[in-house]
């Protein structure tokens, strides 16, 4: 395979489009995203919640390095092609096992993950190889296949020490970035190193936010057609649906949001990214995903007083997507948005109530906070801007 016949031409100053093969393979992702969901749904325990956390940022960290690695892979080869239809095979074998992950399709989830991530990275160094790129792949390859050895083991241990042992390789995953994938005696990588196209990694992520907030919309769908339509059910759909307008709204902000914007100067277009999208979007969809399970629980049990796990969804799913713009906006201007974090406080203040307010009235609580947070800001206005704007 000929190293440049299967990278990206690049024009100085123009950001690479999205490739139909790339828009194909987040495909799968609509169905991994309805298994988390429906895995945190019929788990409604620490243990579960626990979980479904290792299970959410396996899944996330698969999606995430394939994302980076189209930055430079040409869409249209045939061998690119070739490599995302496999890698969405294996993303669907690991969707497929969430269900049974902690059971008896432990192997399948971890070979199907395995496979994601050390095929992807074997590719690379073979695409770049013999530059400085090749050997900043080599070097993700060596810490994916230490992350490896917590991951097989976990498979073959039972189910209290494989929640362990699959953390510690969620761990070895996401501080691989962080150290710059450092090796004794070889050293790190530079994340100036890696030359990141960043509008388009901006776009695949906004992409696949869109689909976290489609299965929001598919559980309101699907619960609603298995309900009978009684005035509190109907009411806790509309606010189901607002809260994800909402969501949707906030992701898109003009001020704060992941829309196309100039860099201040001083900041490193990469480092910039694997903060924003690799780390903080993780939190943002993760939000999303919750929100969805909050917004099925409210509308099956509207006048029902919301249990600690119901709390939970209502109130975390929000928080998490807040932690995440908070970081996204942290990576790409230095500032900390305040008025996310009022409202992570006003969510705080509402969670000692939780338990003491029908399910309903929690919910719509909850959406008010977004709703406030997005009139107070300004943010229900419909301007784009270029610029990264001061956080207010």
């Amino acid at each position: 395979m000929a190293r440049s016949g299967v990278l990206r031409r690049r024009e100085p100053g123009v950001a690479p489009d999205v490739g139909a093969i790339e828009l194909f393979f987040d495909l799968v992702y609509v169905f991994a995203i309805i298994q988390l969901s429906h895995y945190l749904l019929e788990h409604a325990s620490w243990q579960g919640v626990a979980e479904t956390a290792v299970l959410f940022l396996a899944v996330w960290w698969g999606w995430n390095y394939t994302a980076w690695a189209m930055n430079w892979l040409d869409p249209d080869h045939a061998g690119v092609r070739a490599l995302l239809a496999t890698l969405m095979l294996a993303a669907l074998v690991m969707a497929i096992a969430i269900p049974d992950a902690f059971g008896h399709r432990a192997g399948l989830f971890v070979g199907a993950y395995l496979f994601l991530q050390l095929v992807r990275s074997g590719f690379m160094v073979v695409a770049f190889r013999r530059t400085l790129m090749g050997r900043n792949y080599a070097h993700l390859l060596a810490w994916s296949v230490f992350a490896g050895v917590f991951w097989v083991a976990g498979a073959f241990a039972g189910d209290d020490a494989r929640v362990l042992l699959w953390a510690a390789a969620v761990v070895v995953d996401y501080v691989a970035p962080l150290v710059g994938f450092a090796l004794p005696v070889l050293g790190a990588t530079k994340m100036s190193d890696w030359p990141l196209a960043e509008e388009h990694l901006a776009e695949r992520n906004r992409l696949v936010f869109i689909i976290a907030l489609g299965e929001s919309i598919l559980i309101l769908g699907f619960t609603l057609s298995g309900s009978s339509l009684t005035a509190p059910v109907v009411v806790a759909a509309v606010v189901g649906f607002a809260t994800i307008v909402l969501l949707w709204w906030l992701y898109f902000s003009y001020r704060l949001g992941n829309v196309e914007h100039r860099l201040p100067d001083d900041v490193d277009p990469t480092t910039m990214a694997r903060g924003a999208f690799a780390y903080a979007h993780a939190f943002m969809v993760a939000g999303a995903i919750v929100i969805a399970v909050g917004i099925e629980q409210v509308t099956v049990h509207p006048v029902h007083h919301a249990t600690w796990t119901m709390a939970g969804t209502v109130l975390g799913g929000p928080a998490l997507y807040l932690v995440g713009n908070i970081i996204f906006n942290r990576a790409r201007s230095g500032v900390l948005p305040r008025s996310r974090l009022v409202a992570l406080v006003a969510l705080a203040v509402l969670a000692p109530f939780a338990v003491v307010l029908p399910a309903l009235v929690l919910s719509v609580a909850a959406m008010a906070v977004l709703a406030v947070l997005a009139v107070s800001t300004g943010e229900l206005r419909a301007r784009w801007s270029r610029s990264v704007r001061c956080a207010s």
